[in-house]
């Protein structure tokens, strides 16, 4: 019986899960492919540390040579994370002729074409399911089993550390302080929280999809990312009064000749499927020209979850080299040759309803002021919600503006803040109710 021979770069908490998942589950595995997946190699810095998982002598190295350069290894596994050492191991190891397995997001969102280059160049596979949702199998889902589908749009809660924030917020009425210091004690999110919580980790992973999605390039820089340090129980409370949620969206759209990249906090009807992903859990909302809607559910992170995507990902390419077939499916989802350069519509162009809560000083002709301010930037007003004075000398006036451009709301707040009714800077936050 012929054996695919693995390597793994990486041995912390989901270098372990991968190994367990090789342990427990090799039979299956063999019976699935009528084959065999060993695990030779392991590089890691750190040879000390007890992970809980027994490993036969040999295996485990602090040498990366000894994995990305072993002419027997078939695939490696990249869980190193982060941009460097880790690409210029993955370039290596492709030059080298190896198969590529990766749950790097950050660097297959903005080095990513430089390392499909280098694949299609040396007839090997890259594959990186675990890079985006954990064990929520989108990637394949958007690359096979819906590829006959135009995406029209992507919607995702794709960071668990910020959709239990908010969550906590939602059900207690807390603030965001003390919400994300019992996420960091519980351990879902990092010491530095802040590529989480400012959106960063999401906008790495709508970068991924959209290329999947529309048949383009990203580039990273054009992605625009805001986080969810800002959003407080004063303005959820107001959104639920209004019958929305408030969740850290990432949104892809294809316009056809131009798409729509971006992460930051939206307010969502709360009868949405959207709108019901609490916790620490993902999902991710696809609309194909044939299928319609489609949402794809389950845990975004963690050991056993992301090795479950990460060991699919080595039985497929296992697969594709028991049958002779290189890369059966090309890396992107799209022939090399047919992904084309679709620029991201700027920010200021976009098309939203919006949220805006103003504080403002008790006086007569206030809400006049405002509302004549919007009407100049053809900005009408939906609803709004007027509460009592917040002190003697503030009240809060909330308003849901009908569909606007954002370089008109834009240009609209900036006129407003200069007035000396304001008293705060005013909270903007942008409404999704067309999800297709």
């Amino acid at each position: 019986m012929s054996t695919t021979k693995v390597g793994l770069l990486g041995f912390g908490t989901i270098g372990t899960g991968v190994v367990r998942n090789f342990q427990r589950n090799a039979s299956i595995m063999q019976q699935r492919l009528g084959h065999n997946i060993q695990l030779v190699k392991i590089a890691d810095l750190d040879l000390e540390t007890d992970r809980g998982v027994q490993l036969p002598p040999g295996v485990l190295t602090a040498d990366v040579e000894d994995v990305i350069s072993d002419p027997d290894i078939d695939i490696v596994i990249e869980l190193i994370g982060g941009y460097e050492p880790a690409k210029k191991f993955i370039l290596k190891a492709i030059e080298n002729g190896k198969h590529i397995v990766t749950a790097n997001k950050a660097l297959m969102a903005v080095h990513g074409e430089e390392i499909i280059t280098a694949a299609n160049k040396n007839d090997v596979s890259v594959m990186f399911e675990a890079a985006v949702g954990g064990g929520i199998p989108i990637i394949s889902a958007i690359k096979e089993n819906l590829c006959s589908n135009e995406f029209s749009a992507i919607l995702g809660i794709l960071n668990g550390t910020c959709n239990f924030i908010l969550t906590k917020m939602t059900e207690e009425g807390s603030d965001f302080a003390p919400v994300l210091k019992e996420a960091q004690e519980l351990g879902y999110a990092e010491a530095d929280p802040t590529f989480d919580i400012e959106g960063v980790d999401t906008a790495h992973k709508i970068a991924l999809l959209s290329a999947l999605c529309f048949g383009t390039t990203v580039d990273f820089d054009h992605v625009y990312t805001e986080g969810i340090s800002n959003i407080t129980s004063v303005d959820i409370q107001f959104a639920e009064q209004m019958g929305y949620k408030i969740k850290l969206l990432a949104i892809g759209k294809n316009h056809g000749n131009q798409i729509e990249v971006r992460v930051h906090p939206t307010m969502i009807p709360g009868s949405y499927q959207l709108a019901g992903i609490n916790g620490v859990f993902n999902a991710v909302r696809l609309n194909g020209d044939f299928v319609g809607p489609t949402l794809l559910y389950g845990s975004g992170a963690g050991m056993d979850a992301t090795a479950s995507a990460v060991m699919g990902d080595v039985m497929a390419i296992s697969r594709d080299q028991a049958s002779g077939a290189t890369s059966r499916v090309p890396i992107m989802g799209y022939r090399a040759d047919q992904i084309k350069s679709l620029p991201i519509k700027a920010m200021s162009e976009i098309v939203s309803h919006y949220y805006l809560r103003f504080t403002t000083i008790e006086k007569p002709g206030v809400l006049a002021k405002i509302a004549g301010c919007l009407g100049k930037y053809n900005i009408s007003i939906q609803s709004m919600i007027q509460p009592e004075g917040d002190s003697v000398d503030s009240v809060s006036i909330v308003l849901m503006t009908h569909s606007a451009k954002e370089g008109d709301v834009s240009s609209a707040l900036k006129e407003i803040a200069s007035l000396d009714i304001i008293s705060q800077p005013t909270c903007l936050i942008r409404v999704e109710h067309d999800l297709d």
